[in-house]
């Protein structure tokens, strides 16, 4: 049976996200996909681009990134009202690069006839799509540019729906093509009285990218819009404003945003939970003597705040997290119990005491949790190789495992961390992309996914946490695991969410045991080393029997066949 076409629409991107992303599924997943998304104004350049000529301002005078990229090709822009396309599809030995873009092509040709465009077509010695293509002015509307290896593909299209044209017109000259206009969907609509939206344009192209890669021939052979290969379930409307490109935005009650994501129900909080989420917690002499070190040395673990079940059960063997970098976090997620005002300056002797601890303990393996700092430059990141350094220090035989926040995103701040090299770097998703909105509204799904792919491409052992209950499907979860095993994440943790007070998301369902169970042998059989799946479990839980299970992979650099703009 043929993997899935998982098409996935992920909101408004970085171009850096993207690529992180799609590098990762293109070279360490087994299934396809189709990522569509929108980038803040961005040009990229391949390596003979002509500059001095065709780009024609200064990028950040017009709020836009330079990139340069490895691609052939001149200067292209990316932008808001753009409908970037990236098809991560198996095409087999049988296929080049010349007919994989002859493919998407055609795909957005039958898309755009679709919408009311039945004029576009190929232009000779110019990829791409082109209104009026036969006629006396052709026009670009869609840019085409792929990368082939192995059998696989990565890079796609740009069909410019209704972005800002001056970017495209004035700026730059597109592509190198200073002889031929541009244009848009909105532009050859208008023409005719009509109008459509970008949710509009995303179904089309994802129904039409169905039916051409979502069977083994590609040729599009069959019809029919509803399809068993074919997973297409992230609408524009699922995301964040985040993922919208709109930042956080004002301040929505929870349950509104709840509400938006299609959860209107939930469970008392003082109902009671089922026998297997009553844990047994018992503290023997040993587990109060750590209390006691943790204690001397005035440091906060993540078991005790958070009141983990599993407490007693990690510390005795060996295995504990510690929470660095304060206990005030600049984010307000709509799980979490963690102190929102405003942060206090790093402990420049949390490093040592830390360390510490650690040995005190004989821990075998430790995990440095923390708050999110979006306050500081690096967003912690430095602390928290500094920690790492420090027990690597005092205890070398000690694994660290840092559970860190997404920097923002920022490659610089991420490296920081990765330089010293934890033995795993965990990273959690949370929850499915419908959910993020009320769970993490200052974060993203794809920058997460992103934040886990530069990871695993440094040679890190990857990880990452979804908790469930909160109102997400079984499809939405067997689709979370299947991004996080295509982009090589390593080990996964399942669990089921608790509300901590009545102010926060409530409890959708009890997920039963049985359903855990599903869910790992899933994510083992996408290829995900380890999953650690239960009621109870958390990012820590057998942390390190789950490290014990997996080991880094050196990443491998594709043979690039061709590339074209």
């Amino acid at each position: 049976m043929t993997a899935p076409l998982r098409i996935r629409w992920l909101g408004r991107v970085s171009y850096r996200d993207a690529l992180a992303v799609q590098t990762a599924l293109f070279e360490h997943g087994r299934e396809q996909h189709l990522l569509l998304l929108e980038h803040p104004h961005v040009f990229t350049h391949g390596r003979r681009a002509d500059l001095a000529r065709n780009l024609r301002c200064e990028p950040a005078a017009v709020g836009a990134e330079l990139i340069a990229v490895d691609r052939g090709g001149d200067i292209t822009y990316h932008g808001p009202g753009q409908l970037v396309g990236y098809p991560i599809v198996n095409v087999g030995h049988r296929f080049g690069a010349a007919e994989h873009v002859h493919s998407i092509e055609q795909v957005l040709i039958d898309s755009l006839a679709d919408l009311g465009l039945p004029g576009a077509g190929r232009l000779r010695d110019h990829p791409g799509v082109w209104m009026d293509a036969d006629g006396p002015l052709p026009r670009k509307i869609a840019a085409v540019g792929i990368r082939l290896a192995r059998g696989r593909t990565m890079h796609g299209f740009a069909l410019n729906v209704h972005p800002d044209m001056v970017y495209l017109r004035q700026h730059i000259v597109p592509c190198g093509i200073g002889d031929l206009p541009v244009t848009s969907v909105r532009e050859e609509l208008e023409h005719r009285g009509v109008d459509v939206t970008m949710q509009q344009v995303a179904d089309a192209v994802a129904q039409r990218a169905a039916l051409r890669w979502g069977l083994p021939n590609l040729d599009g052979g069959t019809s029919g819009a509803e399809r068993q290969d074919v997973a297409w379930r992230h609408r524009r409307t699922d995301l964040t404003p985040f993922s919208r490109g709109e930042g956080p935005g004002e301040p929505v009650r929870l349950t509104s945003r709840l509400a938006a994501a299609g959860v209107t129900e939930g469970l008392s909080i003082e109902q009671r939970k089922p026998e297997w989420l009553r844990p047994k917690v018992q503290h023997g002499p040993e587990v109060l003597a750590l209390k006691r070190t943790i204690r001397d040395l005035d440091l906060v673990t993540v078991c005790e705040d958070a009141g983990c079940p599993n407490l007693s059960d990690c510390w005795a063997d060996g295995t504990a997290t510690f929470m660095v970098l304060g206990e005030r976090c600049t984010r307000a997620c709509g799980f979490c119990l963690v102190d929102t005002r405003h942060p206090e300056a790093p402990a420049s002797d949390e490093p040592r005491r830390v360390a510490d601890a650690v040995e005190r303990m004989g821990l075998d393996h430790a995990v440095l949790t923390m708050v999110a700092r979006d306050d500081l430059a690096d967003g912690g990141m430095a602390h928290v190789a500094a920690c790492v350094e420090a027990i690597r220090a005092r205890r070398p035989s000690a694994r660290v495992e840092t559970l860190i926040s997404d920097a923002k995103g920022d490659e610089a701040s991420l490296d920081l961390l990765f330089a010293v090299r934890p033995d795993v770097l965990n990273h959690n998703i949370e929850t499915v992309a419908r959910l993020q909105r009320a769970v993490r509204p200052s974060a993203g799904y794809a920058r997460s996914l992103a934040v886990l792919a530069r990871a695993k491409a440094s040679g890190l052992v990857t990880k990452s946490s979804l908790m469930v209950g909160l109102g997400e499907t079984d499809q939405e979860i067997v689709g979370c695991l299947a991004d996080l095993a295509g982009i090589g994440t390593d080990i996964v943790t399942i669990g089921q969410y608790l509300r901590p007070t009545s102010h926060h998301a409530p409890v959708a369902r009890w997920v039963e045991p049985a359903e855990f169970e599903r869910w790992k042998r899933i994510g083992e059989a996408f290829g995900i080393g380890h999953v650690e799946a239960s009621p109870l479990t958390r990012s820590s839980y057998h942390a390190k029997q789950a490290a014990d299970q997996v080991t880094p992979v050196t990443p491998v650099t594709p043979v690039t066949v061709d590339r074209r703009h």
